[in-house]
């Protein structure tokens, strides 16, 4: 079947931090609790982001996603040899500063071609959405790097209560939405859409347990040293693109092999 929509991740997919984290974090941290090594704050913000996934997963916490980021922020700077009592005492500046910085493109900016290939597939009347494990701030950052009128839907986790891979956040965005022009879309099928992200669990077969098509986005060099890759992770046989313009000459393929009937 034909391709009529790609959805996208966003993380290191469609957009990426403008510095790496560990190095924002350690910005943000020192006039309070001071400097810390900067590659300690990498390894122990690992370390919590995973484990406050697992125990409060879909941002759910007494104080939403605030409360949620809160927690893998002081987890993060006590792990990276921090004072505790200074962290806790520092925190309610800290983090409204962290998470002001990660709603707009003094956090975030935009992979090189990001923009040209999303108004590429709208030039070939190919819908695009988004489909993310992130809070709200997403769209506030999309908003300013000025591309959420690219994205209908945008399924942010926090908002639908839903995360990748389950299979409904992908049927959802099947759903009956318009063109930027304002005509309306018909329902798609999972079998007329392809999602691209970074995850092989999440983005890859979650896609795939759900329907669709799917391709994994693996960035050479730097670019894609960001990217969620899972340890011994075999993608031999996989759909992969090596950045944003492989997602259209991959749709263009299909679909001209559609039209011709293979």
């Amino acid at each position: 079947m034909m391709i009529r929509l790609v959805t996208f991740d966003a993380l290191h997919t469609l957009v990426t931090p403008r510095l790496p984290i560990y190095i924002q974090y350690s910005q943000t941290f020192a006039p309070f609790i001071g400097d810390l090594d900067p590659n300690s704050i990498k390894q122990s913000f690992k370390v919590a982001l995973k484990q406050v996934q697992q125990e409060m997963p879909v941002y759910k916490s007494d104080n939403g996603a605030q409360g949620w980021w809160a927690e893998v922020i002081k987890r993060t700077a006590i792990g990276a040899g921090a004072d505790r009592t200074a962290v806790e005492s520092s925190l309610p500046e800290m983090v409204p500063k962290l998470l002001h910085r990660f709603s707009s493109k003094e956090g975030y900016k935009l992979f090189d071609e990001s923009i040209f290939v999303l108004r590429e597939l709208h030039r070939m009347k190919i819908r695009t959405a988004l489909i993310s494990n992130t809070d709200a701030r997403m769209r506030l950052a999309l908003d300013d790097l000025d591309v959420s009128k690219y994205f209908n839907p945008m399924l942010l986790s926090e908002e639908v209560g839903i995360e990748k891979p389950d299979v409904e956040i992908f049927q959802r965005a099947c759903q009956k939405t318009t063109y930027l022009d304002g005509n309306v879309a018909d329902t798609v099928s999972p079998q007329e859409v392809v999602h691209v992200g970074d995850e092989l669990v999440c983005d890859y077969n979650g896609a795939q347990s759900a329907g669709m098509e799917a391709l994994l986005i693996r960035r050479p060099g730097p670019e894609g040293e960001s990217e969620r890759r899972e340890d011994g992770e075999n993608i031999q046989g996989l759909s992969v693109v090596n950045d944003l313009w492989g997602v259209v000459e991959w749709v263009k393929a299909h679909n001209s092999n559609a039209s011709h009937g293979s």
